[in-house]
């Protein structure tokens, strides 16, 4: 990964780091754009999370996930140890409270892949850090001919993900953005709009009251 901004001679102002979520239905393509802001992007990495589930055939502990047992998990929720999380198909996701914070602190941006209960936990506790960006497909019958197309799902899983998919299309207006995803190009442009954006408001520049007040002298 390249520099973070904060570290970028071009920048002179120190600057806390975002936590940056994309949320969508599955299908709607926040997988896609979370990997062309990862490739694309200088100074912002993925979010890794804790999981129960089994790893899958090429995937690392540590870089895409952390993979514990259920008695870890639940040690770690008794601890305080996440800023979120949630059981999702039967398996527990959380975000490690003290990576983040100290991440933030030091000027990073962390992106998260993360449905709406997760949105709502980390708003809560972390809400002038966080930007919520929600993906929506052109239209449900596109959503579904995208599922169908991956043909890897039995039929009673498609329809489980469609009506989960409503289900979530329905807290669209818990989000800071909305962003409709019909050409992949155009997305990701519109995301990474808001992204350039919420790395130059004024609160998250921690070096401007230094800065001006030199300016005043």
């Amino acid at each position: 990964m390249a520099d973070s901004p904060h570290s970028d001679p071009k920048t002179p102002l120190a600057r806390r780091g975002l936590m940056f979520i994309l949320s969508s239905p599955s299908g709607a393509g926040k997988t896609t754009i979370a990997r062309k802001l990862l490739a694309d992007v200088d100074g912002i990495g993925m979010s890794v999370s804790v999981t129960t589930r089994a790893m899958r055939p090429g995937e690392v502990d540590g870089r895409d996930y952390h993979f514990v047992d259920q008695p870890t998990f639940d040690r770690m929720v008794a601890d305080g140890e996440f800023l979120e999380w949630a059981t999702v198909f039967g398996n527990s996701y959380g975000t490690p409270k003290a990576q983040i914070k100290a991440g933030l602190k030091a000027g990073d941006d962390f992106l998260f892949d993360i449905d709406w209960q997760g949105t709502q936990q980390l708003y809560q506790r972390m809400e002038t850090d966080v930007v919520r960006v929600f993906l929506l497909p052109p239209s449900i019958q596109e959503l579904e001919h995208r599922l169908r197309s991956r043909a890897t799902d039995s039929e009673d899983v498609i329809q489980g993900r469609m009506d989960r998919a409503r289900f979530e299309i329905s807290h669209w207006d818990g989000y800071d953005y909305v962003v409709i995803n019909d050409d992949i190009d155009s997305c990701f442009s519109k995301v990474l709009t808001i992204l350039k954006a919420e790395r130059m408001k004024r609160a998250r520049q921690t070096g401007l009251v230094d800065f001006t007040r030199e300016l005043m002298r």
